[in-house]
């Protein structure tokens, strides 16, 4: 299940969404959110299936890799449904009724909703990291932070934190993987009893978890500083941002999204 987790991975590539304008999939990326929840119904929830899926077919990026990163939310998406279901009430007669378990047709059609909106909120949101490098990804972050600049916003420093934590996800997920692996080669059950007991049982993966975060950070911090970086100030790039026909041809694509999703909301 830890390896299933595929945000902060980066999948090379040389598809048309991979060659994309980082800032520009970042801006996609916060507009595709925004949709999400703008569409009020599933008519508009229609077209926004038909760009996701072409999204992932033009990027080539492998389904598995996107199958695998819903995996981990399954249970969250179960608890989503269930509680969408069994705690809204209607206007026309239940479809079904035992005890204290009553089910609307209102209950059901929000329950399929918000299940649509998460599963395509992770999906959207992996396609990003899946098709931008880190390098990428940071100088994307900074490029659209610097604007802030004049208020005093540390746009370089904030880009390279948030790279560096989407980065080492998958680093510490395959850690935690290995640690669970060797406790349970000496007996361990992660398992079996009640939620405290569960909970004690955590420690032995927490304690080592941490020691080799601190010991990858002060290990990074060293890298950086024998490197002689001291922060964006004068920084230079080998490869600078330009937009190209490709970056406009996707904002018209999202533009034209986003209008279809306004005027569904008006389709009765």
């Amino acid at each position: 299940m830890i390896k299933d987790i595929t945000i902060g991975q980066y999948v090379p590539g040389n598809s048309f969404v991979h060659k994309l304008d980082p800032r520009v999939k970042i801006l996609i990326s916060l507009v595709y959110i925004v949709d999400l929840f703008l569409v009020n119904n599933f008519k508009g929830y229609v077209f926004i299936i038909f760009f996701t899926f072409a999204a992932i077919y033009i990027s080539k990026v492998p389904f598995s890799y996107i199958y695998k990163g819903l995996k981990p939310i399954f249970i969250l998406v179960v608890i989503t449904a269930l509680l969408n279901l069994l705690m809204t009430g209607g206007t026309n007669p239940p479809l079904y009724h035992w005890k204290f378990i009553t089910i609307y047709r209102e209950g059901v059609s929000i329950a399929v909703f918000m299940v649509l909106r998460l599963v395509f909120l992770i999906i959207g949101t992996s396609l990003l990291t899946l098709t931008t490098s880190p390098i990428e990804l940071t100088d994307g972050i900074e490029k659209l932070l610097n604007p802030f600049k004049k208020i005093g916003v540390p746009a370089h420093e904030l880009a390279m934190m948030m790279t560096i934590a989407l980065r080492f996800i998958p680093t510490l997920m395959d850690e935690t993987d290995k640690i669970m692996k060797a406790q349970m080669a000496r007996g361990a059950d992660f398992e079996s009893g009640n939620l405290v007991h569960r909970a004690k049982s955590l420690i032995p993966i927490l304690v080592p978890l941490f020691i080799s975060s601190f010991r990858r950070a002060d290990e990074l911090a060293m890298a950086m500083e024998a490197r002689c970086y001291r922060g964006g100030e004068g920084r230079t790039r080998m490869k600078q941002l330009k937009l190209s026909n490709k970056d406009f041809t996707a904002v018209v694509c999202v533009t034209l999204l986003v209008a279809i999703s306004v005027w569904s909301r008006m389709w009765k």
